[in-house]
């Protein structure tokens, strides 16, 4: 049609038709969206919540722009009602019709009583004062609605998400802490008494702070996702409970840690006594072995053998009493550490016994070496010779005298080698002489 107004050219039957179609599809989706959220759990649930911080501030400007959503959505309502009865008086519309629907459904026809944008806080158009009533456009309305309800959407999901998750994963760990708490309480891990005592204790403040905080103001435990302008775009910020759901970890770890020292205490005891004991009789054996190396032994130096630490038999009676007095706590890092130290204690014993026989060790060995060449000579013919039987006596005499001259000996019997070799003809040199010795040993 040729007829122009305000709004442009007049629309005909058919774009109005079309026009009247689109927007009521657009009006039937609004008013689905706008039922669901009236209806959303996370809505009803703000609406009945004491709320604190952040989520009260935004609630209550989302309740504001729900209450204008009704309004502008009653306007719309109200204009496409309108525009259809129009419409519906004749079956082809009169060019006077035409032109009143080209400006309901295309001009700014559409009046809100500015009370309720008044109330939702919101800025009046074209940026100018408040106004008794403004008039918008049905294209203009969507886009306010659409905005409104987005933000208003965003708010109430966010909350909703909060309260589904959080809420329910800390009544969860509440409940394994309370179990830890009656578990450490069994095994003497109290608050004051051992560390874990009170980290429980301090977790136990948190959670409580923590739900509290997250029923008043689930907003502050939301976390928008970066560059998302989707309705809930973003989780829920789990990173106090994240953290106090890893310390209750490690305390429960300590706690089992203990929990095992209760159920092997008695034979971890048991063997200390046993490793102890037995660094007693070789601390025993070795003052022993040093009198007789010194009745036995001439110008040696014999180390001193210490005696058994009085320190770890009183902390082994501890241990015993920590266990009678069900002090697990206490008991389970004395037998690491009494564990070790009496291992320890085992080798410094055994330690001590080598090195004070050491000269005794040295003597047999030279025993056996004179024996054992004395036996080849004998195999070889030449038992009988004088010198060579001289020279065995004289050293015999030395190694099994008392006390022996460790040094005078060894060169008795490097003699004695020394003379076997040269009567067997060998040309082999002796150790630490200057003349022949068989190196082949005592088995050639």
């Amino acid at each position: 049609m040729g007829d122009t107004g305000p709004t442009g050219p007049v629309m005909d039957r058919d774009e109005v038709d079309r026009a009247l179609a689109r927007l009521g599809a657009e009006h039937e989706a609004i008013e689905t969206s706008l039922l669901a959220l009236q209806d959303h759990a996370g809505r009803r649930l703000l609406e009945g919540a004491e709320l604190t911080g952040v989520t009260a501030e935004r609630w209550s400007a989302a309740e504001a722009s729900i209450t204008l959503l009704w309004a502008y959505f009653d306007a719309y309502t109200g204009a496409l009602r309108t525009a259809r009865e129009i419409r519906s008086r004749r079956r082809w519309s009169s060019r006077e019709d035409l032109a009143e629907l080209t400006e309901l459904l295309r001009g700014e026809a559409v009046t809100v009583s500015g009370a309720a944008a008044a109330t939702a806080n919101a800025p009046a158009p074209h940026g100018g004062p408040g106004r008794l009533s403004e008039r918008y456009s049905l294209v203009t309305l969507v886009e306010r609605m659409n905005q409104l309800y987005a933000t208003s959407l965003d708010m109430v999901v966010a909350a909703d998400a909060v309260w589904s998750a959080l809420p329910a994963r800390i009544d969860l760990l509440a409940a394994e802490l309370r179990r830890t708490r009656e578990l450490a309480h069994s095994v003497g891990v109290r608050p004051g008494e051992h560390p874990a005592g009170d980290d429980l204790e301090r977790i136990t403040r948190t959670l409580t702070r923590l739900r509290e905080q997250v029923i008043s103001d689930p907003l502050a435990f939301w976390a928008p996702a970066q560059g998302s302008s989707a309705p809930g775009g973003g989780r829920p910020d789990t990173t106090v409970y994240d953290r106090e759901a890893r310390a209750l970890e490690e305390v429960r770890r300590e706690i089992d840690a203990v929990l095992a020292v209760r159920q092997d205490a008695e034979q971890r005891i048991v063997r200390l006594r046993d490793v102890l004991s037995r660094a007693d009789r070789t601390l025993a054996e070795a003052r022993t072995a040093r009198g007789e190396v010194l009745a036995k032994i001439a110008a040696t130096e014999v180390p001193v053998v210490g005696g058994p630490p009085i320190v770890l038999q009183e902390q082994l009676a501890a241990a015993a009493e920590y266990r009678r007095h069900a002090q697990w706590h206490r008991l389970s890092p004395l037998l690491e550490s009494l564990e070790e130290k009496a291992e320890d204690e085992l080798l410094r014993a055994r330690e001590s016994l080598t090195a004070v026989t050491a000269p005794l060790a040295v003597r047999a060995e030279l025993r056996g070496r004179l024996d054992a060449y004395k036996a080849k000579m004998a195999r070889l013919g030449h038992a009988e010779d004088p010198e060579l039987a001289e020279k065995y006596e004289k050293a015999r005499r030395m190694l099994w005298s008392a006390p022996c001259d460790l040094r005078v000996a060894e060169q008795a019997v490097l003699r004695y080698q020394h003379a076997a070799a040269e009567l067997l003809g060998t040309a082999r040199r002796v150790p630490g002489q200057g003349g022949p010795v068989d190196r082949t040993g005592p088995g050639a």
